[in-house]
Parts: C-alpha cells; sequence; structure tokens
C-alpha cells in the first residue's frame, strides 16, 4: 500500500547523501519533495501541514546543523514524526476487571467488520482468551450466517439467536449475549453490528442503543483502508456520533495509496489498534507505528518477522535441527529435514511478505512480487516423489532415478537436478554457519573467501620475490640488499645516513613548533 510513497521519500533521502551540511535551500527542497509524496498518497492536508512543520522545524535546529550526517539526521526525524502522525506508542486492548471484556465493532457496510471479528476472535483466542462473537448485524442479508462460517473457521464461538435477513432486535441480542457469555465462561464478546452505505441517522442511533445496552469496554471502529480521504470524514462522523476508542485498518494489503493510516489516528485523536493485511484469518496482527514507519522509509520490520518466526518454529525443533548442521559437516541434515523446514517457513505466510519485511528490500520490490510462491509447492513435490532412502541418501539419486522422480512430480528432469545441487550448496552452507564458519565469500571469516588460508598465500608470495637467472647480476643484487640493510642499521632518527643527522637541520617554518 505505502510503496509510492516510500519510492517518493527514498528519491527524496538521495538527494541529501554526501552533503556536510544542509543549507536552508536544501531543507526547503527536501520538506517540497516530502510534502509532495504525502499529498500523493492522499494524506489529509492538516495532517501534511503539521508534518512539513515539524521536520523543517527540526531540520533547522542543533540536532542536523552539528551533525557528521545531516542526511541520516533528516530520515531519523522524518521516521520519529511518522511514527508520531501514526499514533505513536502502540496501543493495547483495555480488558475489564471482571469477565466478560465487551469489544463492539462499528463502521460502513463493506469495510470489513465480520471477517474482521473471526480475525479478531482468532487472535484473542491465540493471546490466551475465550472470545464469543455475537451476531447483532440483522439487516444485511446472510450476515449472520457468514459470521456463523467465519467464526467456525476460527474455531471461535458464535452467539446468533435469530436469523437475521431483516429479523430479530439487535440491541435484545448484544443485551442477552453478556448473560450467556457470564453462563458460558467467555471472557471477551465481540460483538459484530450492522453497517449502512453512507452516514445516517438510523446507522448512528442502533449503534448508540448497543452502546448503551452493553457498556462495551472498547468501541473499534473498522475503517476500509482503501478508500482514502472519505475514511477520515467517516471516521470523524462516528467520533461524534458514536464515539470509538479506536481504529482498524483493513484491506491494508490493497493497492490504494494509504493515505487514510496517515490521516485518521492525527485527524480524529484516536490510535490505530490493529490492522488487517491479507484475506486470511491469520492476516491480522496488533498495530505498531514505530514499525509501520519503518517499514515506510524501507528500513525493515525485523521485530513482527521474528515475531512470525517464533510462533511458527520451535525451540526444540530448532536446537534439533541446529545439531544435525553442525555435526559431521552437516551429513545429518536430510532433505526430510530440508523439506520440514521449508513448509515451516510457509506457514509464516507468503515468501513476498517476508522478504519485505527485510531493510532495504523496497530496491528489488518488483523481483520480489514477482516471485512465484508455487515454486515451494514444486520443490516439495519434488522431494515427496523420492523414496525414503534417496531424500536420507541424495548422493545416490542417479540419471535413472532422476527420470522417475521428475515423472512422479511433473517436473522436467532437470529441476531435479538442480534441486539436489541447491540441497547439496544450502546444506554446505548452514553447515559452516552452525560450526561458526561465517557466509561463504566474506573476507576475513574463518575458512571462507579471504580468510587464514588465503593471508598465508599471500605472505608466501610477498617472501618468494623473484631473484635474477645471472649469477653475477645475482650477486651484484645480494650486495646491494647487504649495503642497504648496513646503512639502515646505522642510520639517525630521520632515515637518513647517521653522518649527515648532525648536519641537518629543519626547515625556517617548521622551527616555531620546536620551542
Amino acid at each position: 500500500m505505502f510503496d509510492t510513497l516510500s519510492d517518493r521519500l527514498a528519491a527524496t533521502f538521495k538527494n541529501l547523501r554526501g552533503k556536510g551540511r544542509l543549507s536552508e535551500a536544501d531543507i526547503d527542497a527536501t520538506a517540497r519533495e516530502i510534502r509532495i509524496a504525502l499529498l500523493e498518497a492522499d494524506v489529509a492536508l492538516p495532517v501534511v501541514r503539521a508534518f512539513i512543520a515539524n521536520v523543517k522545524e527540526r531540520a533547522r535546529g542543533a540536532e542536523v546543523s552539528q551533525a557528521l550526517n545531516p542526511a541520516q539526521q533528516v530520515v531519523k526525524i522524518v521516521n520519529e514524526e511518522l511514527v508520531s502522525i501514526l499514533g505513536g506508542e502502540t496501543r493495547r486492548l483495555r480488558f475489564a476487571k471482571t469477565a466478560p471484556t465487551v469489544i463492539m465493532l462499528a463502521g460502513l457496510q463493506g469495510a470489513g467488520k465480520t471477517t474482521l471479528a473471526g480475525k479478531l476472535g482468532l487472535w484473542l483466542k491465540g493471546q490466551g482468551h475465550s472470545p464469543l462473537l455475537v451476531a447483532c448485524d440483522l439487516q444485511r442479508p446472510n450476515a449472520v450466517n457468514q459470521l456463523s462460517v467465519v467464526a467456525d473457521r476460527a474455531g471461535v464461538a458464535v452467539y446468533a439467536p435469530e436469523p437475521g435477513n431483516g429479523v430479530g432486535d439487535p440491541v435484545q441480542v448484544a443485551k442477552d449475549s453478556i448473560e450467556y457469555a457470564r453462563s458460558k465462561q467467555y471472557d471477551v464478546v465481540v460483538v459484530d453490528t450492522a453497517g449502512r452505505l453512507g452516514i445516517d441517522q438510523e446507522l448512528m442511533q442502533q449503534a448508540a442503543d448497543i452502546r448503551d445496552a452493553v457498556s462495551p469496554d472498547e468501541i473499534l471502529f473498522v475503517v476500509d483502508a482503501m478508500i482514502g480521504q472519505d475514511a477520515v470524514n467517516t471516521a470523524e462522523a462516528f467520533r461524534d456520533g458514536v464515539g470509538f476508542d479506536g481504529v482498524v485498518l483493513s484491506k491494508l494489503d490493497g493497492d490504494a495509496r494509504g493515505g487514510a493510516a496517515l490521516s485518521i489516528a492525527h485527524v480524529t485523536g484516536k490510535q490505530i489498534m490493529f490492522a488487517s493485511n491479507g484475506e486470511k484469518l491469520d492476516e491480522f496482527d496488533a498495530f505498531h507505528p514505530d514499525r509501520m514507519a519503518s517499514r515506510i522509509l524501507d528500513m525493515g520490520d525485523l521485530l513482527t518477522l521474528i515475531e512470525q518466526a517464533e510462533k511458527t518454529f520451535s525451540q526444540e525443533e530448532a536446537a534439533k535441527m541446529a545439531s544435525k548442521l553442525a555435526s559431521s559437516k552437516g551429513k545429518d541434515f536430510t532433505l526430510d529435514d530440508f523439506l520440514a523446514q521449508m513448509e515451516q517457513v510457509r506457514k509464516m505466510g507468503s515468501i513476498s511478505k517476508l522478504l519485505g519485511m527485510l531493510p532495504g528490500m523496497g530496491q528489488i520490490k518488483d523481483q520480489i512480487n514477482n516471485i512465484d510462491e508455487r515454486d515451494v509447492d514444486r520443490t516439495a513435490a519434488i522431494i515427496k516423489s523420492m523414496t525414503p532412502k534417496e531424500r536420507a541418501e541424495p548422493t545416490i539419486i542417479n540419471g535413472s532415478r532422476r527420470a522417475r522422480i521428475a515423472k512422479g512430480s511433473g517436473v522436467e528432469v532437470s529441476a531435479v537436478k538442480n534441486l539436489v545441487e541447491r540441497f547439496f550448496e544450502a546444506r554446505k552452507m548452514m553447515s559452516k554457519m552452525a560450526q561458526g564458519g561465517g557466509m561463504p565469500g566474506m573476507p576475513g571469516m574463518p575458512g571462507m573467501g579471504g580468510g587464514p588460508g588465503r593471508q598465508k598465500k599471500q605472505v608466501k608470495q610477498a617472501k618468494g620475490k623473484r631473484k635474477s637467472g645471472n649469477p653475477m647480476k645475482r650477486k651484484a643484487e645480494e650486495q646491494a640488499a647487504a649495503a642497504r640493510r648496513e646503512q639502515a642499521a646505522q642510520g639517525g632518527a630521520f632515515g637518513l645516513p647517521a653522518q649527515d643527522d648532525k648536519n641537518f637541520e629543519l626547515p625556517d617554518e617548521f622551527k616555531k613548533f620546536m620551542g
């Protein structure tokens, strides 16, 4: 979503590189480019004005003028101001002292409230809670059925006593759900309310009545991140009509310009608490302003990447794989282990999204976007077409075995050959890393390019200076070298012959430094 904004900001900062100091003209030009980038990203005009004013004021201050690298200081300022307009610190859910905690979802029709209720339920379940989804959208056709399906996929309970499709009282359903949750010992109630195609009095009144009936601990306004500036107007209308405590951004993986995300927290004064960035139920997480700012500036999001890895990989399994790679030059690491690792990485999500969390990946985003996710499936099919012995000992895979494996997995024979060769290379590299050998080709790393072996070779070449093949000439060279060594041994403090040191005088311009 923020690709265009990221590209414009990267181009702006590139113009600052190499400058020893920033002039007033440099600051004005940079601020102008950032302003254009934000306006093109559909950020609200009041937000742009406040952002640019803060950046210019800080860029003219001592933190930049006295810095060794002014360009890096400007990037730091922009990053901090982005974090500020995105809400500052991460806002966590407030849970009631006495269960159940009631969370009410509000927003326009089509914002994705019902699907998001399932995502929130799954996220709460992963946090150790027992959520109950409540179907209070009784107007939209099949809304109740949709919530039931989403709840079933998420593995959470649903309370839907009314069929919907215009039948039932949503206020009464919301009120009854609290007693139902207490009796069944659900500690969080997520109330899915009805939406409309636009702001109208009926929508506001119904939402206000549900709010009054259940006294929610949190009212979350769900907004479609792709609708641009209208998201800010809608949020302000809901804030004034019903009130809400936090914002949830849906469809953050879309191709819109993302201005709503950068505007809504600043304009409404309510922080973004969650973000949905995909179709799957698990593509949903707490919103971290500092991490989002880092992504926009192409600094990566390693913390989120680490958190996803910790959810997927068990420490016990990781230790087991490390021991296999460290022992007997990694020969205990088989294709079965390789397949298991690959499948665990796949569970973390899209390969493109994972790579996008690494710093500097914005420079090759076209290549990342063109990654074929099905390559992982093809690799898995090739490995699963092998016999257990072939997976354990890939060296036995000859031409006839390759042909059989290729036929079984529906690929070319060359694909099987390439996979086995890549496996051996990867195993060798990972084994050296597990043994502390460093990365291949890195100068000065043990056992790698530029390591001790290379240094010894260079020393040997330096010692082995070529000598003349003519005996008379070689003798003359040896005598000249001996004379130079003797002269150096008797030399004075300035490297001159000793007898010349006493007559040596400094030039006049140096005498003033000698006291």
